[in-house]
């Protein structure tokens, strides 16, 4: 099992050593990179958004649920939610959902142009065909994840503070305190950082699953499906990694 791991990380790191070259043609490297944007990332922001918005408002009525004291200042409940979006779900709960999304997209893809023989005729043509088909695909999921990070905290605020207004749960400027309490900006760049970590892995892993298909459909299928459990796995052991080196003391 060891050796078998061993062997898939060194495929893994012979394929992203051929992806990581610089593109033969860079005008059209830039026009898949825009396509991948928009199908990548543009086409997971209505998921994001809606997910966001409902876990925002349930963070709310949850902690206001559980953490209802006398002791306890009211404003903590937007404390902690401010604390929730910005640290996991927003970084690693989202990319776990992406995982799902857009990682099942990319080994489907990649996988349904191996099995139809398109990247052997690419190999065929002299072209680097793992640059040409998954550096795009890299680039563009990575430079638009900030994006959809910021929109996933948006809209888990819009949540948080819908839920206040509709079901008068507290103040919205008791919430409203809460979420500028004790802020830290650098809980923002780690949010960053690890999201961009999330974003490559879940890209590259789920071009890897993809890449290496061999057979019909039904091959592509579990590619899919070992891409999104993969690329959750690894973003969880990640996650852990990141944040004791970002956030550590």
């Amino acid at each position: 099992m060891i050796s078998r791991a061993l062997q898939t990380l060194g495929r893994y790191l012979l394929l992203m050593r051929q992806t990581f070259t610089r593109p033969q043609r860079m005008r059209l490297f830039l026009k898949q990179v825009l396509q991948n944007m928009y199908s990548l990332g543009v086409s997971s922001i209505p998921l994001v958004l809606v997910i966001s918005l409902f876990i925002g408002a349930l963070l709310v009525l949850q902690i206001k649920l559980n953490i209802d004291f006398p002791w306890l200042p009211r404003f903590a409940v937007g404390y902690a939610t401010r604390e929730v979006l910005l640290l996991e779900f927003s970084t690693t709960i989202v990319a776990v959902i992406l995982a799902g999304k857009v990682g099942s997209h990319i080994a489907s893809e990649i996988g349904t142009m191996r099995v139809t023989q398109q990247i052997d005729a690419l190999d065929v043509m002299g072209v680097n065909s793992a640059n040409y088909v998954i550096l795009p695909k890299v680039v563009g999921f990575v430079a638009f994840i900030p994006v959809i990070d910021v929109l996933s905290v948006a809209a888990g605020l819009l949540g948080a503070f819908g839920i206040c207004f509709v079901m008068n749960i507290m103040p919205t400027e008791t919430l409203a305190f809460g979420l500028r309490h004790d802020f830290n900006e650098w809980y923002v760049w780690s949010g960053f950082i690890k999201a961009f970590v999330f974003a490559f892995i879940i890209s590259t892993v789920a071009a890897y699953c993809g890449y290496q298909v061999r057979g019909g459909s039904v091959e592509v299928g579990k590619a899919s499906t070992n891409a999104v459990v993969w690329s959750s796995v690894i973003i969880l052991f990640s996650d852990l990694l990141l944040t004791n080196l970002l956030l550590g003391k």
